[in-house]
């Protein structure tokens, strides 16, 4: 997802459907956190547009108060670290085992079958 800030907060709000107003509201609550310019002007990316079309969503379509919606978000934000992690071991753990393949020594050994031991007699 872009995360390069780019829409001050009335085209963003426009382009979600939603009030600035509520924009704040929600920067205020914690659910979404716009960039900041050097004169203090709130800019938006595209993340932030897909988590406000998510609060959005779970707010007129599941119907859940704020506090529901925080706890959502926090979640998938967890799971979104935790799929990031497992990612992140599965390449360090292919490299890895693509490294103990590399030194495996290639050499061609001959076998001789083990000759068996002769046993005494009495």
């Amino acid at each position: 997802m872009d995360d390069r800030p780019r829409y001050m907060i009335s085209i963003a709000a426009e382009l979600v459907g939603m009030h600035p107003q509520t924009l704040r509201i929600y920067e205020n609550k914690g659910l979404v956190s716009p960039k900041r310019t050097r004169g203090n002007t709130r800019l938006y990316s595209e993340a932030d547009l897909e988590r406000l079309r998510l609060i959005q969503r779970l707010t007129t379509e599941l119907g859940l108060n704020l506090a529901g919606v925080e706890v959502v978000l926090r979640l998938e934000d967890e799971l979104r670290r935790a799929h990031e992690r497992l990612e992140r071991l599965e390449r360090q753990m292919r490299e890895e085992i693509q490294n103990v393949h590399k030194q495996y020594r290639r050499d061609l050994v001959l076998y001789q079958a083990p000759r068996p031991v002769p046993t005494r007699t009495r």
